[in-house]
């Protein structure tokens, strides 16, 4: 798929062709990166205010900037308060700790989550929780009656893990970047409050999903109990992330994140990267997504151009 995007792409707007081909040899042309939104790199306002940020001691609280980011992020997010972290891979492992405090805790997923594939198992060999992972429909969502099934099956059980978590991915990476509605978050929050569990919302791309919704984060964040956000993708930083949650929940993850190697000094020079991220996130990830339509539709148009030659005959 990744191809067929950069393909349209090369088409409509120039790809680096090899040296001596035709006549547009060695004339420089842009590159465009389909592989991730990974790639992104910092931008000259973006440089000139890691340059320039004030900075202190974040391991003892005292960096401005990051406390500036995490204020700013946790109004953004409707959560009482936020915490700056290397990655968001941390950051969920954070957030999976900070809830399941028991060994042997039961956390419900899906299959193709980032969390539960790309992520190493974190959250078995370094908290010794048990994931369990669950089929993830088309659109990124997961079905609601298994779910509880999985939920119930270990009240009350001596032979089953208790549940404690259900981790959701918003948008879904791995089902192409699908949004998950409010309406389904809502109600798997409100199937997990009824049996005492809690919802951790992966959110590395959580801003994209805003966007496309047209709504605050806030509206997507109010049906979790906790939630990650990161800054290296779409947002343009080059690293950073952050948890958010209650204010004895961020508490917590304040020791974790000690615990984990990610209390870090002068860290301001990385918030401040993170800051022009989420100040430009509208308008550049709405722009983003047009982009994406746009290469989607071309792609669309040339694959319908090529003939199926599975159905001809000598």
């Amino acid at each position: 798929m990744l191809r067929g995007l950069a393909r349209a792409a090369a088409q409509r707007y120039g790809a680096p062709r090899p040296r001596g081909c035709g006549s547009g040899a060695g004339v420089p042309v842009h590159q465009v990166d389909l592989r991730s939104d990974t790639v992104t790199k910092p931008g000259p306002a973006m440089r000139r205010a890691m340059a320039e940020a004030v900075v202190g001691d974040d391991d003892y609280g005292e960096d401005p900037t990051v406390r500036e980011l995490q204020e700013k992020a946790a109004k953004l997010l409707g959560v009482e308060q936020t915490l700056f972290v290397p990655t968001n891979t941390m950051a969920n492992l954070i957030s999976v700790m900070g809830h399941c405090q028991r060994r042997g805790s039961q956390l419900l997923l899906g299959q193709e989550c980032h969390l539960h594939v790309y992520e190493q198992g974190g959250v078995a060999q370094i908290a010794g929780v048990h994931s369990h992972p669950l089929p993830d429909l088309p659109h990124g969502t997961l079905d609601l009656a298994e779910l509880e099934r999985m939920v119930t099956r270990g009240l009350g059980s001596p032979y089953h893990p208790v549940c404690e978590l259900i981790c959701l991915e918003n948008t879904h990476s791995s089902s192409g970047g699908r949004v998950l509605p409010i309406d389904y978050l809502h109600q798997v929050h409100r199937l997990a409050r009824s049996y005492g569990v809690r919802v951790h919302l992966d959110g590395a791309r959580l801003m994209n999903a805003a966007v496309a919704l047209r709504v605050s984060p806030a509206r997507i964040v109010e049906h979790c109990d906790s939630v990650s956000l990161c800054f290296s993708k779409g947002l343009g930083a080059p690293v950073g992330a952050l948890v958010g949650g209650p204010k004895d929940f961020i508490e917590g993850a304040w020791r974790l994140r000690k615990a984990l190697g990610g209390g870090m000094r002068q860290a301001g020079v990385l918030a401040a990267a993170a800051l022009v991220g989420l100040a430009d996130a509208e308008e550049v990830l709405l722009r983003d997504h047009q982009n994406a339509q746009r290469f989607a539709r071309d792609e669309h148009t040339e694959a319908q151009r090529v003939p199926d030659l599975s159905r001809s005959h000598s």
